[in-house]
């Protein structure tokens, strides 16, 4: 039988709050939070393990719930107001999931055979790293270097900015020092955005293994990346100020990659 919450006092209530709140929750008790049928069905997909089902029955049938899981021990039925508690916008459809996370790292990586990387320094805001995370699902690029991170991947503002493309990418959380070496290791060509390089971007020979770097918003790349990468590339700027925000400048190069590749690997 299906165990009913109705107090967001709920001990389980309690700690999915903290799984949202802390990444050292996430860290500790290894579990995530993916809100959403879309993230969810993502996330399954791509072989993640789903621990516990909270749903809303006022919202989503319990018919939904078992294409997910049958088993009813991990399948909990919350009240509006307990949803209410624990989401984050109400059009997620009343369903929320505890799901182990997944972490790849630079020797488990699959690359294709002429592969393309977006490489992120220090990102800090995860609707940024989450914009480019639905860039790099887009592009279909080979995998998202996430370097010296101050963002947790599976913070849930990550999972729901990226809305879910998190689980369909190969995302590695490396220092910068890993990266650089690994890239040259397997001879992909590196290319960081700098606002004072000399070359612009749709100059750049994107058709060969290659990587593009990608710093803050505030600061740009460190002097660690500007030494390390292979060449400087920039995005014209026109107009009155000089830089676009971080997802956008990503953007524009991963697609000019993708034209340069006719849009294939």
């Amino acid at each position: 039988m299906i165990e009913k919450i109705t107090s967001i006092q709920n001990q389980r209530i309690k700690n999915i709050v903290k799984l949202q709140q802390k990444s050292s929750e996430r860290k500790d008790q290894n579990l995530i939070v993916i809100e959403g049928l879309r993230e969810i069905t993502l996330a399954i997909k791509s072989g993640f393990d789903i621990k516990f089902i909270f749903f809303c029955s006022e919202i989503i049938s319990y018919d939904r719930i078992k294409e997910i899981s049958a088993n009813e021990n991990i399948v909990f039925d919350i009240t509006r107001e307990v949803y209410h508690k624990i989401a984050y916008r109400e059009s997620t459809e009343g369903i929320m999931v505890l799901a182990e996370p997944h972490f790849s790292t630079l020797k488990s990586l699959k690359l294709g055979k002429n592969p393309f990387l977006i490489v992120l320094e220090s990102v800090e805001k995860p609707g940024n790293l989450g914009a480019i995370l639905r860039t790099a699902d887009a592009a279909n690029v080979d995998a998202v270097l996430v370097c010296d991170p101050l963002t947790d991947i599976y913070n849930p503002n990550v999972i729901r900015s990226s809305v879910g493309c998190v689980f369909t990418k190969q995302v590695v959380a490396c220092s910068s020092d890993e990266a650089i070496d690994w890239l040259k290791k397997n001879k992909i060509k590196s290319y960081a955005a700098v606002l004072t390089a000399t070359h612009f971007y749709h100059h750049a020979d994107f058709t060969v293994a290659s990587a593009i770097v990608m710093g803050t918003e505030a600061d740009g790349l460190t002097k660690k990346w500007l030494n390390g990468a292979d060449e400087q590339i920039k995005i014209p700027m026109n107009g009155e100020i000089d830089s676009l925000n971080v997802s956008t400048s990503t953007a524009i190069l991963a697609f000019e990659a993708m034209r340069q590749r006719n849009f294939y690997k």
